[in-house]
């Protein structure tokens, strides 16, 4: 089994029969040790959100594979913190794609002129390139369609994409007094050039409030599976 890529919070491995296996760490993004999904660089281990993303993960690509919105989801061993995937080619040198319910975070400080923090946003996308020598720069469709990274069409299948998934993630959660504010996500193109959701729905990866407080990734683990 040979390891091609070394990420923040995941390793992953190229196996014999030609899918990878994702292997879950405890790593996580944040600064000064307070976890943020919207940070690019890891700021904190949690000892055991590995295993708990995984296990969140594997939860939603579930309910996404019996709704027909088709992912690189193939099995996983929770135990072992590993989830098998299908091959898939991302777009450019990794895209990040952000659907948005409240007006908090990144978004909160490029704009806080123009809305009230916590304010309700229409499930907004926005795409940033993975960079974190530039800090993740925001990117635009034109530009991902004037450098070349994907078509409008991939672009806009992108985009219905993971509003869809959004929307699917934030009333699940809702059914445990939930509330999602953002979220995010990667795609990719699979071997039938086919645009699906790759990586991981992670606790790690989404803003998620109860009673107007943030939710600490392994407390969310346990609150959706109490």
């Amino acid at each position: 089994m040979e390891k091609v890529y070394q990420g923040k919070t995941k390793d992953v491995y190229k196996l014999e029969n030609g899918n990878f296996l994702l292997e879950f760490k405890d790593d996580c993004t944040g600064k000064d040790g307070v976890f943020d999904p919207g940070e690019n660089t890891v700021g904190l281990k949690i000892e055991g959100i590995g295993k708990a993303n995984l296990k969140m993960s594997v939860h939603f690509f579930e309910i996404l594979n019996k709704a027909g919105v088709k992912t690189h989801y193939i099995s996983a061993n929770v135990d072992k913190g590993t989830m098998e995937v299908v091959p898939a080619r991302p777009f450019g040198k990794g895209l990040e794609v952000i659907c948005r319910f409240k007006a908090v975070g990144s978004f909160y400080r490029r704009y806080n002129e123009y809305v009230v923090e916590g304010g309700d946003l229409p499930a907004y996308v926005e795409t940033t390139f993975k960079n974190d020598a530039l800090g993740d720069p925001l990117v635009t469709k034109d530009g991902l369609v004037v450098l070349n990274v994907m078509t409008p069409e991939q672009y806009d299948s992108m985009k219905e994409r993971t509003q869809q998934i959004s929307r699917i993630v934030r009333d699940t959660l809702a059914e445990k007094g939930l509330t999602l504010y953002d979220i995010k996500f990667e795609f990719g193109i699979d071997k039938n050039g086919e645009v699906i959701l790759i990586d991981e729905i992670a606790s790690g990866n989404m803003r998620v409030y109860k009673s107007g407080k943030i939710v600490d990734p392994m407390d969310l683990t346990e609150m959706m599976f109490a």
